[in-house]
């Protein structure tokens, strides 16, 4: 069974959990808005919250959304640090090139997942151990072999 933390909040609407297990909990709309094909908007959620120290909370699109309608979120996962207390903003994005799409108060337009995390310590050296892949980069891993390619 999941560690259940617990985390301070105000909000017009508590985030919840659709279903039991579930990672991310839904946050909604504190404003009604049309996002137009292509635009952006930087959209309020009602909700401030105070994680414990060794925890962070990140804001994800929702799949259904992003599948239906083409709406997600720019700076996906939006980092929400321990000691913000501020109200969680969610600056969405329609990506679909022709529908506009309506947001409705009360709307789930995001998820925010609370997790541990864990600090790095930066250690500083004139150079790095040998790894497999080395130094390649965006790409490098190839694609699946294709049939008939």
């Amino acid at each position: 069974m999941a560690e259940t933390v617990e985390v301070l909040i105000t909000a017009q609407n508590v985030p919840s959990y659709s279903h039991p297990g579930d990672a991310g909990a839904d946050l909604s709309s504190a404003e009604a808005l049309t996002l137009a094909p292509g635009q952006r908007a930087t959209v309020g959620t009602g909700v401030s919250i105070a994680l414990p120290n060794g925890y962070v909370a990140f804001v994800v699109p929702r799949s259904g959304l992003a599948a239906k309608h083409g709406i997600t979120i720019v700076n996906s996962p939006g980092t929400v640090d321990a000691g913000y207390r501020g109200e969680l903003k969610v600056t969405l994005l329609n990506t679909d090139l022709s529908e506009p799409f309506e947001i409705a108060v009360g709307d789930r337009i995001a998820q925010v997942i609370v997790m541990p995390v864990t600090q790095a310590r930066f250690i500083p050296v004139e150079k790095l151990p040998v790894s497999e892949r080395g130094e390649s980069g965006f790409g490098s891993t190839g694609l699946a072999a294709r049939k008939g390619k």
